[in-house]
């Protein structure tokens, strides 16, 4: 039940993709000085090493969060070598300039680290609590159930002196989320992303939905799923699409595939696995501004971490 470590992953394609909306939305949602209430169901450690044992044993960084960073550095090196009169063209012709939505992404990494230093990333409690800095009367309550990463989030959340205004939560969110809603305030985001190692988390993500929506049916809601060859896999947004359909609500499901999901074979015969190709996230009332930020986003991230031909990105929406 414990051996989900999200060390193995961070910064990898499907943190791009969560971490990008996560960021576009909380971005448009505190505009507005009204308190805000936000849920991570699933938080995790909160803070991960890039140079660690975990991320270095896994090396998905590289073709997530590092890739963006050194295509972005490289194309920034060929427009300053380029002749005056061809720099205009040659920015036009590289990923140099990147979307809104995923220069902000890559911004608020970066400020996790020293200048030109890429070692530490952020998960989503800390990318979370950056875009609360300054709203005194907002709350973030993160949940933890393992007991390794609680212990660790608790620590690293000690380094902000946030006092209450960050709350750890070593319980079971599936159930632990219901007492807090709806929020004293009416406004609240709940972030929910379970390792879906266990295959009944897909069926009570809709589940928590499913109540999250009835008992606070303005509330945004973003879950984050993985688009592997596995039923219950393609049903989630499937269902999570039909809640949001049969409550009367928007939605928005943002997909981004970097490579084939086909099972491949080695030289010795033995079959290779493709780990992750894809994942996608379902938010159920979005941003209004939230369908043009991703999909221009999107975009140029499918390039740049495309793993083969397979790549794609899709933002669909309605309601």
């Amino acid at each position: 039940m414990f051996s989900y470590r999200h060390a193995f992953h961070a910064g990898n394609h499907a943190d791009v993709l969560k971490h990008t909306a996560l960021i576009a939305v909380l971005r448009h949602m505190t505009q507005k000085d009204t308190a805000l209430n936000v849920f991570d169901t699933h938080a995790g450690a909160g803070l991960y090493r890039l140079d660690g044992d975990y991320a270095q044993t896994s090396g998905e960084a590289a073709d997530g969060y590092l890739r963006l960073i050194s295509d972005k550095n490289s194309a920034s090196a060929q427009v300053d070598k380029a002749p005056a009169a061809a720099k205009s063209v040659a920015s036009k012709q590289t990923p140099e300039v990147f979307a809104p939505a995923l220069q902000d992404y890559l911004d608020i990494v970066a400020s996790f680290n020293t200048q030109a230093s890429h070692k530490v990333y952020p998960g989503s409690p800390f990318i979370i609590h950056h875009l609360l800095q300054g709203r005194d009367r907002d709350r973030l309550k993160l949940f933890e159930l393992h007991p390794t990463d609680a212990k660790t989030l608790r620590a690293n959340i000690a380094q902000l002196d946030a006092g209450r205004s960050i709350a750890v939560l070593q319980e079971d969110s599936f159930e632990g989320l219901k007492k807090f809603l709806p929020p004293p305030s009416r406004r609240a985001l709940v972030l929910c992303d379970p390792s879906y190692e266990i295959k009944t988390d897909y069926a009570r993500v809709v589940a928590l939905m499913t109540d999250a929506v009835k008992r606070f049916p303005t509330g945004t809601y973003m879950v984050w799923y993985p688009i592997i060859p596995r039923p219950e896999a393609h049903d989630l947004p499937r269902k999570l699409k039909t809640l949001a359909v049969r409550e009367g609500r928007p939605w928005l499901d943002a997909t981004l595939t970097v490579k084939s999901s086909k099972l491949t074979t080695d030289e010795a015969g033995e079959v290779v696995r493709p780990g992750l190709p894809a994942s996608g996230v379902f938010v159920i009332n979005p941003p209004h501004t939230l369908k043009a930020s991703l999909t221009a986003a999107l975009s140029q991230v499918a390039k740049v971490l495309a793993q083969d031909k397979n790549k794609a990105f899709e933002v669909n929406s309605g309601g």
